[in-house]
């Protein structure tokens, strides 16, 4: 008998790549379905979400394609970018990845698919990575604290202004930024301020401070170092003179030229900014790059963003962890000071692993051999009657030729480099650690001098460098051994493996955090963002050399329009924050554009996420709060008290859908149209997106805004904490007022608010990753996708809830796609606190769910679409043995302070040393269906948080400490 003929169709098409994306197999499905009780995927939705929401129409995407067909589709469209040797400069430069990081770090599942180090003794390996990192920006800022990163140098300085202005001794007065300052950064300040009131000067510092400005007032001022023309210029004068008239003075500097200036510290500076893009990171068309901040230590509790620092465990080992944690701004809701509420991880890890892989001699001969290569070059030029505008620079070289600044450049393209053109009389040249000999040849030859210069080796004999003497920097940096080490590529691999050996990511096991989506991030998605026409182009390069880029750019933005029912998508936005930012300022830009600027009040719902509260702030509107019910639904009634008392003041509503609590309210439509009725607009928060994707848009809901987390449902990777995207969609009459950017016109509209990230399209680099999501999983791949999340976090509610109350239902009993489970009557009753629970998780290979959010003493629960029925039901397991020692400390088996919760997690260390616990080292470490051939060790015991607040160590600690 012959086998069935299969279609050869069929054959072609091979497995869909949604089957390998959505965990559970049909079998796994029904056997889930079953057990929540419904026969079908399309049943449980019709009965969880509320058929007020639901689309009546299929997402208009093109069809679903293979890995292999997607991949080629990219490098048709990486084919299509043109990444020309660039000497443009302005704060992003060439640099060379080692090899031993991209693969290891960059490209390395460990480090890319893990979450944010709230957990930090399973954290251990980037929380020192991170310490590496801020020991790097400290040391060579001269500044003592510095911050685990920011989103991009231009956000960073604008924080920077916000601290300025918090922690300064004058209440008003005027922000002052000097001309050299990189222009994008000037453009993201005066976003920032103009919502929150701070006027912003911009003058030519380099003779100090206009005594116009100084009698106006000046609380705080920004100084470029070099400058973005390339001067160098000492800012000691300008700081003394700002400290004078009581300003805080930031200085944003570039990290390898202060391999050889003396640092914005020792020159008096009490803030520096930065990017560290240079240190190994590629450039890709404008991001991720880790921004830095480092501050005096005055200023250490004010830090925005996160901070990592040294404490210790149950046995007294130092350990890391996120320091000050409840300084997280968006904490502190309508109070907050900045919105910040990620990181830069990934890309932090990266810069921070250059400095260890190079060491402090290694980065002073690339700084070296950088300033080299630019001294030559204006040595050149000058032997050719070129006129140099600084007589002391590091990397950048400004050119004036009155009227012949287009045509040089356009010179120097055809000779396969771009230089910045600063105006029709001026050219900017920056060289970088891959500018070699061919580049300077190129960039002679454009000027036309080439035929009259003697060779580079000759030049090189009788020019001399140009930094001026009195800023060469005489102090000693980097010295602690992690910096001297790992010479050799061995040594830097083994280090690389053990640090990741000791943290726990998506390469483990699940990591369940609701709200925060830590789903598949697939490979295929991930290799082309290292791809050279990706990762190697300027963010500033002519359009017509980014065609492939921006062709990805535009189908993204669409798509991601088509899957949210809005009419237009901005990817500007580099984190989910700095979304609801531009969101809120295109509202308030609406109302005002309307004449209604007294629309400044925003409703939130009191369990929304805190960086709502926080960029309302951010975005100059007064938070009121609106109660939430019982049922976890916003509270009808009290927000339409709110709305009638506020009236003609209001100007959104805030409001997560599904809500905080996991659930689909089902009012939502009649929550919109309130508003509406009253003049007032409607942002939808996106991080739940997760369980909306395929089956409802908000912009057909009644959202006329939201920000979307590319990071989590989009399957762009956390990172360790970062990168992120946050993307902002809005209905037509606000996309006006979407953000555009001053250096490329494309990236937004004319009437837009300005950017909110210093590239024209913020974290471009890792736009391929969604875009190849929505590529390879197709309009029936995406809906599967949600329905099987949805299922995923029913099943789980079903299996928990006859040994923990879930806290939240809908109709039916039904959750979105997480759920809460409330520990807190256990807690009650036996003492055994949520941290316990979430650090018992740890001895049996999980990573806890996300703790006290909404709800203090409760654990929110989300499984996503990529968990498969094992791995589900090994957690469910877990939990259910937990609640069973819970029972037995509540029976008085064990000891209420000597228990597996209590003394958890548990290390190896512990079972060759002495043993006195009430327990068994069996059950420290092998608990319920834990295998030694699984068992992940958490490399230190439980960290003392208060004494890492108390005791504030934020770079690496002294060589003593190190070797102890």
């Amino acid at each position: 008998m012959n086998a069935p003929r299969i279609p050869l169709a069929a054959l072609e098409r091979g497995t869909p790549f949604a089957s390998r994306h959505i965990g559970p197999d049909e079998g796994d499905q029904a056997k889930m379905l079953a057990h929540v009780g419904f026969g079908s995927l399309d049943e449980l939705t019709a009965a969880a979400v509320p058929e007020v929401i639901r689309s009546t129409t299929a997402l208009r995407l093109p069809d679903a394609r293979s890995e292999a067909e997607v991949l080629a589709e990219l490098r048709a469209l990486a084919d299509r970018n043109q990444p020309l040797h660039s000497m443009i400069g302005l704060g992003y430069h060439g640099t060379f990845t080692p090899p031993v990081i991209l693969r290891n770090v960059m490209e390395n599942p460990a480090w890319y698919t893990a979450y944010t180090p709230y957990q930090p003794e399973i954290s251990q390996g980037r929380l020192e990575a991170l310490l590496n990192f801020q020991t790097v920006v400290a040391e060579l800022s001269g500044l003592p604290v510095s911050g685990a990163s920011l989103l991009d140098e231009g956000t960073a300085a604008a924080e920077a202004m916000a601290l300025s202005r918090r922690v300064g001794k004058v209440r008003k007065g005027v922000f002052l930024i000097d001309a050299d300052c990189l222009p994008q950064t000037v453009a993201v300040i005066k976003t920032r301020a103009e919502p929150t009131g701070v006027e912003v000067v911009v003058a030519d510092l380099s003779e100090g401070i206009p005594a116009a400005v100084a009698e106006r007032g000046v609380f705080g001022v920004l100084l470029q170092y070099p400058g973005a023309s390339g001067a160098v210029r000492d800012p000691a004068p300008v700081i003394g003179q700002a400290h004078e008239l009581g300003a805080v003075v930031t200085v944003a500097a570039d990290l390898l030229a202060l391999t050889l200036l003396k640092s914005p510290g020792e020159l008096g500076a009490d803030i520096a900014v930065g990017s560290s893009q240079r240190f190994g990171v590629p450039m890709g068309f404008g991001g991720p790059h880790a921004g830095f901040m480092a501050v005096r230590d005055a200023y250490a509790r004010s830090l925005p963003g996160r901070l990592v620092g040294v404490s210790h465990d149950a046995d007294g080992r130092q350990a890391y962890r996120l320091a000050l944690q409840t300084r997280e701004q968006h904490i502190r809701r309508e109070k907050a000071t900045s919105n910040i509420c990620t990181a830069q991880v990934l890309l932090a890890v990266m810069a921070g692993m250059y400095a260890v892989h190079h060491g402090p001699e290694g980065l002073a001969g690339i700084a070296r051999r950088a300033h080299r290569y630019a001294s030559l070059l204006a040595g050149g030029l000058r032997a050719g009657d070129v006129e140099i505008v600084h007589d002391t620079f590091f990397d950048t070289v400004t050119a004036r030729v009155p009227g012949r600044a287009a045509e040089i450049v356009a010179a120097a393209r055809a000779r396969g480099v771009n230089l910045r053109l600063t105006d029709e009389d001026l050219v900017g040249i920056a060289c970088d650690e891959t500018t070699g000999r061919e580049q300077l040849a190129a960039v002679w030859s454009a000027f036309g001098v080439d035929g009259a210069l003697p060779g580079i080796d000759a030049l090189d004999e009788r020019v001399p460098d140009v930094l001026p003497g009195r800023l060469l920097r005489t102090d000693a940096y980097l010295t602690h051994p992690v910096f001297h080490r790992y010479r050799s590529e061995t040594a830097m691999l083994r280090y690389l493996r053990t640090l990741a050996d000791r943290d726990y990511a998506l390469d483990r096991g699940m990591i369940p955090l609701g709200s925060c989506t830590m789903k598949l991030n697939a490979t295929a998605e991930m290799e082309p963002v290292t791809w050279p026409e990706f990762a190697g182009l300027h963010p500033f390069a002519p359009a017509d050399q980014a065609e492939g880029y921006l062709t990805l750019i535009r189908e993204l933005e669409e798509r991601l329009a088509e899957v949210t029912g809005y009419d237009k998508v901005s990817l500007q936005p580099n984190a989910g924050s700095q979304g609801e930012l531009a969101g809120l300022l295109a509202v308030r830009a609406y109302h005002r554009a309307n004449g209604d600027s007294r629309r400044t009040v925003c409703l939130i719902p009191s369990s929304a996420h805190g960086t709502n509260a926080a960029s309302a702030v951010m975005a100059g509107m007064k938070v009121v709060v609106v109660k939430t019910g019982g049922d976890g639904d916003v509270d009808a009634a009290d927000l339409r008290a709110k709305i009638e008392r506020y009236g003609d003041e209001l100007a959104v509503l805030m409001v997560t859908y599904p809500s905080t609590h996991g659930v689909f309210e089902e009012d939502i439509r009649d929550i919109c149209a309130a508003v509406h009725e009253a003049g007032g607009q409607v942002y939808v928060d996106g991080a739940n997106l997760n369980a909306l994707v395929g089956l409802a848009r908000p912009g057909e809901f009644g959202a006329d805004v939201s920000h979307l987390n590319l990071h989590k449902t989009f399957c762009i990777p956390h990172g360790g904490g970062g990168p992120g995207v946050g993307p902002v969609g809005v209905r037509a009459h606000l996309a006006p007022y979407l953000p555009n950017h001053p250096l490329q016109p494309a990236a937004g509209p004319a009437t837009g608010i300005g950017p909110v990230s210093a590239a024209p399209w913020g974290s471009a680099g890792i736009l391929p990753i969604s875009w190849a999501y929505l590529r390879l999983m197709g309009a029936t791949g995406l809906r599967r996708a949600t329905q099987v999340a949805v299922l995923g976090a029913n099943y789980l509610a079903k299996r928990l809830e006859p040994h923990f109350p879930v806290l939240y239902t809908g109709p039916g009993g039904l959750v979105a796609h997480e759920c809460i489970i409330d520990v807190r009557p256990l807690s009650k009753a036996t003492g055994v606190s949520i941290d316990d629970v979430a650090k018992r998780l740890i001895d049996y290979g999980f990573h806890a769910p996300t703790m006290s959010f909404p709800v203090a003493g409760t654990l929110m629960i989300e499984p996503t679409e990529s968990e498969n029925l094992a791995e589900l039901d090994r957690f469910c397991e877990a939990m259910i043995a937990i609640r069973g020692e819970i029972d037995r400390v509540g029976a008085g088996e064990w000891p209420a302070d000597d228990h597996p919760l209590r003394n958890a997690p548990h290390t190896a260390a512990q079972l060759t040393g002495e043993w006195s616990h009430a327990y068994s080292r069996q059950e420290a470490v092998y608990p319920g269906t834990s295998t030694p051939d699984e068992k992940y060790w958490p490399p230190v015991r439980r960290i003392d948080g208060a004494h890492g607040d108390r005791n504030l160590v934020c770079s690496c600690p002294p060589v003593d400490e190190y070797d102890s």
